[in-house]
């Protein structure tokens, strides 16, 4: 039997960040993120920094035809843009997508806004979507992503091997990960402690 996941464009709303769908109104906000250093899309596919107006309409062009669901991630405190997030290869049958494509500004990482921003989308994904799985991928060499996927409590399944052309000289190859439904509960509550510990500095 076919799922139809409601992937209507709404905010998904934080403690520290809300999440809302890319629209024009985000361009300026994700450039300055983009602009304050190139060396975070080492990883990326594709010159986001160099060629960010082109990647920002290819990414509109892709909500519009919603094969893909684009986040900005809106830092409350500051009232910045501090990167972006989205589900892509979206399955209706399983129903399943996977979380990825996602950088923030440096001044970001590190802090509150990607666990919120993970906590966010995967409990939309399963609470909301009904999805079964969540899928997270990154390139093999990332250590910093894979480390972080890892602490978030996903399961690594494997590497994917020359998967992804990052530039004209590299294929990477990709570390797949996932999040199944009856895994969920014990991956929020992770997510909610570690954002705990902001709520509690902030107090």
């Amino acid at each position: 039997m076919e799922c139809k996941l409601d992937l209507t464009p709404h905010i998904l709303n934080g403690t520290f960040i809300d999440l809302e769908p890319l629209s024009e109104s985000h361009r300026e906000g994700l450039h300055a993120a983009a602009a304050s250093d190139p060396t975070i899309f080492a990883y990326i596919p594709g010159d986001v920094a160099g060629e960010f107006d082109r990647w920002f309409n290819w990414s509109l062009g892709l909500m519009a035809g919603r094969s893909d669901q684009i986040f900005a991630v809106r830092d409350k405190s500051s009232g910045d843009v501090a990167g972006t997030s989205r589900y892509l290869n979206i399955s209706e049958h399983e129903p399943r997508v996977e979380i990825g494509f996602t950088w923030y500004r440096p001044q970001s990482q590190g802090t509150y806004v990607n666990p919120e921003a993970k906590l966010l989308l995967m409990q939309n994904a399963f609470e909301r979507l009904g999805c079964v799985r969540v899928e997270l991928k990154t390139d093999a060499r990332n250590a910093q992503s894979r480390a972080a996927i890892l602490k978030m409590g996903a399961k690594f399944e494997g590497i994917f091997r020359k998967h992804t052309r990052v530039s004209d000289s590299y294929v990477r190859d990709s570390a797949y990960y996932s999040v199944i439904d009856e895994e969920w509960p014990g991956v929020k509550a992770g997510l909610q402690a570690r954002l705990n510990v902001f709520k509690e500095s902030a107090a």
